[in-house]
């Protein structure tokens, strides 16, 4: 199964939607991007790109509310807090401080941009 986000006019996703393999599959037998692309907008009109769990598509997996950006080629999720900054080679959203690395559950502060250990 494929994965597709339908992306507005500001490139942010409104659904991801499910695509059979065999609706992808050109003369040759080979997957095509842009039959299932095809396929979708012929169903339900729209813009749509194809995502991926495995990351194999657009670095992330689109979800909605997401934004595509063509520069990138990549989904990238809204930003958590003020004080996080975008990774540019992974598209994702990177603390100022690393999370610690000790088995015990944290959650963001931002007011003091540190993590909190959940009690």
């Amino acid at each position: 199964m494929a994965h597709f986000a339908e992306i507005d006019s500001n490139n942010i996703v409104l659904r991801v939607l499910v695509v059979d393999n065999n609706d992808l599959l050109d003369s040759e037998n080979n997957e095509s991007e842009a039959l299932g692309i095809t396929y979708l907008t012929d169903a339900f009109g729209g813009n749509w790109k194809q995502t991926s769990y495995n990351n194999n598509f657009r670095k992330n997996y689109a979800g909605i509310g997401c934004t595509y950006d063509s520069a990138r080629d990549a989904f990238i999720s809204p930003q958590p807090y003020p004080s996080w900054t975008l990774n540019e080679s992974t598209c994702r959203w990177d603390a100022p401080v690393t999370m610690p690395d000790d088995g015990k559950a944290y959650t963001w502060d931002e007011e003091t941009t540190n993590w909190t250990e959940v009690t």
